[in-house]
């Protein structure tokens, strides 16, 4: 069991979500905060960085959203189905596209083959709980 499933099941308050798909979203929200955050600092030293502009902006974005979204989600005292929906939506977004961009540069640089594979896990996550939020 993971840190975030386990403090969900001691939450005072019954969860509107699904603990498992949340908690595993949640996770996967912060281990692709990691990655983008690393990937950017990998792609800054790379010697053709001028190539890699658009990805390291994605991932910098990307990890920020993940974040932002990963804190939204363990928050579920005044639970806000809309809300959720709407935070878990941009995440989706970004991680797709950040997906897609480092999966360009993966052939060159194996940080970025590592950060696509990532973003993508996210995505799949953020699908997951947008199929278990009410509406």
């Amino acid at each position: 069991m993971t840190h975030s499933r386990q403090i969900l099941a001691t939450h005072p308050r019954p969860v509107d979500v699904d603990v498992a798909v949340l908690s595993a979203c949640i996770d996967a929200c912060f281990d692709c905060a990691q990655s983008c955050t690393a990937c950017a600092d990998a792609c800054l030293a790379e010697p053709d960085v001028q190539m890699l502009l658009r990805c390291i902006t994605l991932c910098q974005n990307c990890g920020d959203i993940c974040i932002a979204t990963g804190r939204v989600l363990s928050r579920q005292t005044e639970f806000v189905p809309e809300l959720t929906r709407r935070v878990v939506e941009a995440c989706l977004e970004a991680c797709r596209t950040c997906g897609e961009e480092c999966e360009r540069h993966a052939h060159h640089h194996e940080h970025c083959r590592v950060c696509a594979e990532v973003c993508r896990m996210c995505e799949r996550a953020c699908q997951d709980v947008m199929s278990a939020v009410p509406t």
